[in-house]
């Protein structure tokens, strides 16, 4: 009976969701926001809240997941010096200033906590925002990529430092405890190892797996889940074993294919997540604290403002561009929840600072939609007219940070051979994306890039950089996912024109209207090779025997 009840709490909790979420995107707002309103709305019906805070936990662990197969140095590279530099720079500073100011009121081991809950912004808020508007690849974008990428990543350190400022006891004992968790991070990496770069590739490069799609889904969610539960048998946080295992993944040519395959898992979880972040907040409390709530919220947005307009001002970024990444990363992120429950849960803060960190982190989220979508107009309005100049802004934002020329081939049979061979011919190297992995084995062994996955699936595109392409070539033959895979790429990108092989000329017109800008028509292209080989091999010298056989010798 427990368990019915429990499910209808979770129904309950993602029907309130996703209703919200309609009404906030109705209102041009995050769809989080809707899903953290049903949180205090739904929350005084719930039995198992607790039961629930356990599910986002595995929310928090997905998230750490996925972020963790992001991070890849060559992506780091890609993102410029602000990503590693600046992102490091921006975590420790604001961390560093507003634990000094803090420390004047709260115990310092408190002050630490709560600057480094400050030190995030929202990659889920924002990044949505800047996919919804096209401006991933913006001056601002890529700076604000980069710094929320660095940030995601020192969510972990920042448990484990958290952590570690609540043991309690002789400091022999705080240094053993110290010695297990980093001894355990270290068994991980080993065992990850061992499962993902032994293991793993070798039941992928299998041609038996591939034959039934549902097993490579059910490997991927396996990763992901079973790195949560080994760190979790191993003693430490399921978050912690969950980003190792990420980032053990980043670079296998299975990264892709991977963060697609748990994309709805992901999605279940993480909505779960931030409806349970509405659980935590007392309304009562906020509408009595309010002048306290807005007056800490404006001293955080316009601190992280100035250290994020100065970091990347350090960085030779130009004025309104510096000053629009920091309004655009004002805000207080959700990993901060994880940061703050922690320092509850270990009595580093007490229940009044705790309701002061979440209702400032929600109306911090609440108000991020606009100060984004704003934030190059503020940026404008703040600065002198003389430094801030959108021609220059556009043009910088045209070059991005791949090599000029980066063409996109879809599909490594022997048609995109032959495509890839003639690009190399002129100096281009393109990259792949292969579904089977013994396919795209022969592309690495050439030493090209290779995204193993189905590009029907948008996840995969993205991950690949399709944001990032100036021409997307699609070889595979089924018409059918041809005609998808062009409509995917249309809307994840309208500057990258698409050229498609046409298999069966009845779907020529088809994959015309879903966007391609030129469509190769196999059976054309065939008919007319046919017309010209049997025209020549009448006309031969050396065909006399058919050149007889059709009347037409002495020719």
């Amino acid at each position: 009976m427990e368990f019915w009840v429990l499910l209808r709490d979770v129904l309950l909790l993602l029907a309130g969701a996703f209703v919200f979420g309609i009404v906030a995107q109705r209102l041009r707002q995050s769809a989080i926001i809707g899903y953290l309103l049903a949180g205090v709305v739904f929350g005084p019906f719930l039995f198992h809240a607790e039961a629930l805070m356990h599910l986002a936990e595995i929310g928090v662990a997905l998230l750490l997941f996925t972020i963790g197969l992001e991070f890849s140095f060559t992506r780091l590279r890609r993102l410029g010096g602000i990503a590693l530099g600046g992102g490091t720079l921006q975590v420790v500073s604001t961390m560093a200033l507003f634990a000094l100011i803090l420390a004047a009121f709260v115990d310092f081991r408190a002050a630490v906590a709560l600057g480094s809950m400050i030190a995030l912004s929202s990659t889920a808020v924002v990044m949505r925002i800047l996919v919804d508007r096209s401006e991933v690849d913006s001056p601002r974008g890529r700076n604000a990529l980069g710094i929320l990428l660095l940030q995601d990543v020192a969510v972990v350190p920042l448990v484990l430092l958290v952590t570690m400022m609540g043991q309690t006891g002789h400091l022999d004992s705080i240094a053993l405890q110290i010695g297990k968790i980093l001894l355990g991070a270290a068994g991980l990496v080993v065992l990850f190892y061992v499962l993902f770069y032994i293991l793993v590739p070798r039941i992928l490069f299998s041609g038996t797996i591939h034959r039934n799609r549902d097993l490579v889904v059910l490997l991927a969610i396996l990763s992901a889940a079973g790195s949560l539960w080994l760190a979790h048998e191993a003693g430490l946080s399921p978050a912690l074993g969950a980003f190792i295992a990420g980032m053990m993944l980043a670079e296998s040519p299975f990264a892709t294919q991977i963060r697609a395959d748990i994309g709805s898992i992901r999605t279940l979880f993480v909505t779960l997540f931030f409806a349970t972040i509405g659980l935590l907040l007392d309304p009562q409390w906020m509408v009595y604290n309010i002048h306290w709530v807005l007056l800490v919220l404006l001293i955080i947005v316009i601190g992280k403002i100035l250290i994020i307009y100065f970091v990347a001002r350090l960085f030779s970024r130009p004025p309104a561009e510096a000053l629009s990444t920091g309004i655009t990363l004002a805000q207080v992120g959700e990993f901060s929840f994880v940061l703050a429950t922690t320092s509850r849960d270990i009595a580093l803060i007490g229940p009044e600072t705790f309701s002061l960190i979440v209702s400032v982190t929600i109306v911090s989220i609440l108000i991020s939609t606009y100060m984004v979508n704003k934030a190059p107009a503020l940026a404008g309005k703040l600065l002198k007219p003389a430094s801030w100049d959108p021609s220059a802004s556009m043009a910088t934002d045209a070059k991005g940070d791949r090599p000029a020329g980066r063409v996109m081939v879809i599909g490594y049979g022997p048609a995109g051979k032959q495509v890839t061979d003639a690009l190399m011919e002129h100096e281009i190297r393109p990259e792949i994306i292969e579904m089977t992995p013994k396919t795209a084995q022969a592309a690495i062994e050439r030493g090209l890039e290779v995204h193993i996955g189905d590009a029907v699936n948008e996840e995969v595109l993205v991950h690949a950089g399709l944001n990032e392409t100036c021409l997307v070539v699609i070889t595979i033959p089924d018409p059918r996912m041809t005609i998808a895979i062009i409509e995917a790429a249309k809307r994840l990108s309208h500057k990258a024109p698409v050229v498609a092989r046409c298999r069966y000329h009845i779907f020529k017109e088809a994959m015309e209207k879903a966007g391609a800008a030129l469509v190769v028509d196999e059976e054309n292209v065939v008919g007319i090779d046919l017309a010209e080989s049997v025209i020549d091999s009448l006309y031969r010298a050396d065909s006399e025997e058919m050149a007889c056989a059709l009347g037409i010798s002495g020719v």
